[in-house]
């Protein structure tokens, strides 16, 4: 693609609204090392600085994890791999992967999570007892998780998911990290700007980066969300399966990005920080949707000035 495609000035780019270029800018996206090595060079379809979240799936050894994450950051982006406390086996493998991090990539940066397996393999079971380790002191980015439509994985429901995150919310008012909720993907506007406003409410005002499926077929997503407990808002893929029309297309992140970007817009304080993608159609077709639907917040590293 021809670098003149780009535009470098500061207006949004045809067809692209000034709120969504402005929701979209800094947003972040996820990878694995088996996806990530699908990509010759990120620096040819993310924008500079873009913060590049690595997915420990259970069964990916640590190393495969390391090299991905200092190839990423070798490339000039900051990387953030996920540590899920189910799958650590005690505080030494903790302090070994954290020191493996940081000495081969450089890593500052963490998203701290439960994690998607029932059993524990060791010692930890929740984000929290990873915090209370003291481990990621030094840290300049802690992030935790958020479910907008609840989590299916946590007992108790969602008063321990509230608990939990007011524990956070204290945990945050202690450390010099910046701490941030990032969420599971959603697929309709309405609930999430109700939860975002219910923490609020009850008085969490850690930032959110709401989670945001990235263009994929239909029955690609609705296996995720399936598996991922996504609630409430699947009734937009569902409505989308009954319409013959749209049945073969591939859904697109357009309105709902849309719809939380006026929202924003309107009401300067909602507590959604930025948008972060988990790629299902893949890494490449959703970083080509930001950059022909973001303007300047999709312009790839390699393209600017």
């Amino acid at each position: 693609m021809a670098l003149s495609f780009f535009r470098r000035e500061s207006a949004p780019a045809a067809g692209v609204t000034g709120e969504v270029e402005a929701f979209l800018q800094g947003y972040s996206i996820e990878v694995m090392p088996r996806t990530a090595e699908k990509v010759e060079d990120f620096r040819a379809i993310l924008p500079k600085g873009t913060r590049v979240y690595i997915a420990h799936i259970e069964g990916t050894p640590i190393e495969d994890m390391v090299a991905t994450a200092k190839r990423i950051a070798g490339e000039g982006f900051d990387v953030m791999p996920h540590f899920p406390a189910r799958i650590i086996a005690d505080r030494a493998i903790l302090a070994d992967w954290i020191a493996r991090y940081q000495s081969e990539a450089g890593v500052k940066q963490a998203l701290l999570l439960a994690g998607g397996v029932n059993t524990p393999v060791g010692d930890f079971h929740s984000s929290m007892q990873l915090l209370e380790t003291g481990l990621f002191d030094g840290f300049t980015n802690l992030h935790v998780a958020g479910h907008p439509e609840g989590n299916k994985d946590i007992a108790g429901g969602d008063a321990a998911i509230m608990d939990a995150l007011r524990w956070k919310q204290d945990f945050s008012n202690r450390t010099d990290a910046k701490m941030a909720i990032t969420t599971q993907f959603c697929f309709e506007s309405g609930p999430v700007i109700a939860w975002a406003n219910g923490l609020k409410a009850a008085g969490i005002d850690l930032p959110i980066h709401i989670g945001v499926a990235g263009p994929a077929k239909l029955q690609t997503l609705i296996k995720f969300a399936i598996a991922c407990g996504v609630g409430a808002s699947m009734r937009v893929l569902q409505k989308r399966a009954m319409d013959v029309t749209k049945l073969l297309l591939p859904y697109e992140p357009s309105d709902f990005v849309a719809e939380l970007a006026a929202h924003k817009a309107a009401n300067p304080l909602f507590g959604i920080e930025q948008v972060h993608f988990f790629p299902l159609g893949g890494i490449k077709t959703n970083a080509t949707w930001v950059t022909e639907n973001g303007g300047a917040a999709g312009v790839p590293a390699n393209a600017q000035g």
